[in-house]
Parts: C-alpha cells; structure tokens; sequence
C-alpha cells in the first residue's frame, strides 16, 4: 500500500461516499494534507489506521454507555 492515499481511495476502504469523505477532513476528525497545484488531499496510511482505531474505541464507548444506561444502574 503506498503511504499517502487519495480521498477516493480512502472512501473507497471506509465504504462511504466523497462527501462522507470530504466531511471527515474538513472537521479534522480524519487527518489529511494538500498537495500539488490544485490542492489534491491525501491522507497517509497511519493517519487512516488511526482513525480507524479511534472510531472503534469511540463505538466501544457508546455500547458501554448504552449498556449501563439499560442495565438500571
């Protein structure tokens, strides 16, 4: 896998559409750069794995929330 991916290849691997994408970047919750004369995004291999990451502790969290939330705790 090359280190930096297009936005299309990274919606691509999210399953998610160019605006979920586009979405994602510009509230910085996915970290991305611009390059070239047109400002093309591209996000680096980590940075997507650390999202990735980040978005299975944050659904972890919830089910643990909901959980307590129903257990009448």
């Amino acid at each position: 896998m090359p280190r930096f991916l297009t936005l299309a290849d990274v919606c691509e691997q999210l399953q998610i559409s160019p605006a979920q994408g586009y979405a994602l970047v510009r509230s910085g919750e996915l970290k991305a750069i611009q390059v070239g004369g047109r400002g093309q995004w591209r996000v680096e291999d980590v940075k997507l794995e650390e999202y990735i990451q980040e978005s299975y502790a944050r659904a972890e969290k919830a089910l643990a929330e909901n959980r307590r939330a129903h257990s009448g705790s």
